[in-house]
């Protein structure tokens, strides 16, 4: 579904990336994991569209999109793409599902529309009794919940997700892992995600290694070792 065909990228005599070449498959939870200043975040930036390469080339589903104009652009990412965030990124002065809908009402949607597609979300993510809290009335784990609420309200392709349980406790890190998975099984949802966690990349489909602005190595899960995984564990 996403492909990545040797794409580099510096900033300035700095090389960030060198040559990736990755592959992401439909229905897939796929981990990117390295040290510090591998490349991981630059690398997951190019993917969305939120930055470009100096040279490669990066497809959905065919399409080559860097090719686009800006304003195709914009309007591919916000239909297509998902984020999530280690720090949420919602907006303080929004309820929960304000913040939910932004993403649809910038897509031109219906606000009748996007708000009963927002709150079937927050449902889903047992956040019914919650839609009208702003983020200072909601834990660190349902502003996470909410962040992949808005992330989903599009219907995007992938989810890119950077970190996206660096900064919860581990109940809150076990119930968000839990959910990518839930996301996984229900609707076949697509996550790459930018992780140190550990626990984490274990259990995604295929976990791929960064260091110095290259891909060193990858590991694919055998169904065998998936049906073994203890999902909700730490």
């Amino acid at each position: 579904m996403i492909q990545v065909t040797d794409v580099s990228k510096s900033f300035g005599s700095l090389k960030v990336l060198k040559n990736i070449n990755i592959t992401i498959n439909e229905g897939e939870i796929v981990s990117i994991v390295g040290p510090s200043g591998a490349g991981k975040t630059t690398l997951l930036q190019i993917i969305g569209t939120l930055d470009k390469p100096d040279s490669g080339i990066i497809e959905f589903n065919g399409v080559e999109i860097g090719k686009m104009k800006e304003k195709h652009l914009s309007d591919f990412r916000n239909k297509n793409i998902g984020f999530v965030f280690q720090f949420h990124q919602l907006l303080p002065e929004f309820t929960a599902i304000e913040n939910v809908i932004i993403p649809a009402l910038i897509g031109k949607a219906k606000e009748s529309k996007a708000r009963e597609r927002a709150k079937e979300l927050l449902d889903m993510m047992g956040l019914s009794e919650r839609f009208n809290h702003k983020p200072n009335e909601l834990s660190g784990g349902e502003k996470q919940r909410v962040a992949v609420a808005r992330a989903l309200i599009n219907n995007p392709a992938a989810i890119l997700a950077d970190e996206p349980s660096g900064s919860l406790d581990s109940e809150n890190k076990a119930e968000l892992h839990k959910l990518f998975f839930d996301l996984q099984k229900n609707i076949n949802q697509t996550f790459v995600i930018v992780t140190h966690d550990e626990h984490l990349a274990s259990i995604t489909d295929r976990t791929i290694y960064m260091q110095d602005g290259k891909v060193i190595d990858e590991k694919v899960k055998v169904l065998s070792e998936l049906a073994n995984v203890e999902i909700s564990g730490e």
